[in-house]
């Protein structure tokens, strides 16, 4: 098998993991264990494996001036944009959660205009239009009553607060990515990410019953873990060393079909129309937004 084949095995596996994962995660939430105290989990049992396999990778010190970037990354990436998305799970439900935080090209487009002046083209004006649409149907119509979702449109809100902090994270981490290991990096800003949250966490991760947890409930916690937090980002550092970004990216539109798939084929969630009509808008937003123009003659 090629090493291009596998690469688009592990940006295929990537997205099916992140897929799941809505629905994995809010099976365990809140009955076993709260949002708050999954984050405790996610960034404390990352933090550990991206600093054992740091020891593989190569030994780089960071410049005194480049700590302040790495501080506020952590604090975006691996601090709001963890918290809102699995306190947004809590609240919404696993469609929801798969349509609205793939916005995140959106976002990044108009951060990105705000921030470092980048021009928006009339395709990307449209895409951001159409995108925003479909997350404010989701968030103003959306709601329905159920158990498992106490406050839809307030847990949207927080997917969309997810999708702007990635978006900021993406923006500013990429020069520090030019000059650093990823694996340096993650070890750092994984561990400060956890630091930063401890004391919102810490309350909630107390409270976790572990002598009655069932095992499905644990192996939730360790798919959380080690798959949507340490081997999606290992899968998708593989993909990238072989194929180009936008390849890569193209990926993302399947996370909302195959969370969608899986949250209806486990019982968890239903599609209704406004979710349909939010979820089409969305991602002629997002192909929209993506798609490179092509130059004139």
């Amino acid at each position: 098998m090629s090493r291009r084949t596998l690469a688009i095995l592990a940006a295929l596996g990537a997205t099916t993991i992140y897929g799941i994962n809505h629905t994995i995660a809010k099976g365990v939430m809140p009955t076993y264990v709260k949002p708050f105290g999954f984050i405790f989990l996610r960034l404390f049992g990352a933090s550990l494996l991206f600093w054992g396999i740091s020891f593989f990778g190569p030994k780089e010190k960071l410049e005194r001036r480049d700590w302040g970037r790495l501080l506020v990354c952590a604090f975006f990436g691996m601090g709001i944009n963890m918290l809102s998305f699995f306190k947004g799970l809590d609240l919404s439900t696993p469609i929801n959660s798969a349509v609205l935080i793939t916005i995140t090209p959106i976002l990044v487009v108009i951060l990105s205009a705000l921030f470092i002046k980048e021009k928006i083209t009339l395709q990307r004006g449209i895409g951001v239009f159409m995108g925003l649409i479909g997350a404010l149907a989701l968030i103003l119509f959306g709601a329905e009553i159920r158990q498992d979702a106490t406050n839809i449109p307030l847990g949207n809100m927080l997917f969309i607060v997810n999708a702007t902090s990635y978006g900021l994270y993406l923006i500013l981490v990429k020069k520090l990515l030019e000059k650093y290991h990823p694996f340096t990096l993650m070890k750092w800003m994984f561990g400060i990410g956890f630091i930063i949250t401890l004391p919102i966490t810490y309350t909630e991760f107390k409270e976790i019953q572990w002598s009655h947890l069932p095992v499905e409930a644990l192996g939730a916690i360790a798919f959380v873990i080690i798959g949507t937090t340490f081997l999606t980002y290992l899968f998708n550092v593989f993909a990238l060393t072989q194929l180009k970004a936008s390849t890569v990216g193209v990926f993302m539109y399947l996370q909302p079909l195959i969370g969608i798939i899986f949250a209806i084929m486990a019982g968890k969630d239903h599609l209704t129309l406004v979710k349909f009509l939010a979820i089409v808008l969305v991602l002629i937003g997002v192909y929209l937004v993506s798609k490179k123009v092509r130059p004139g003659p």
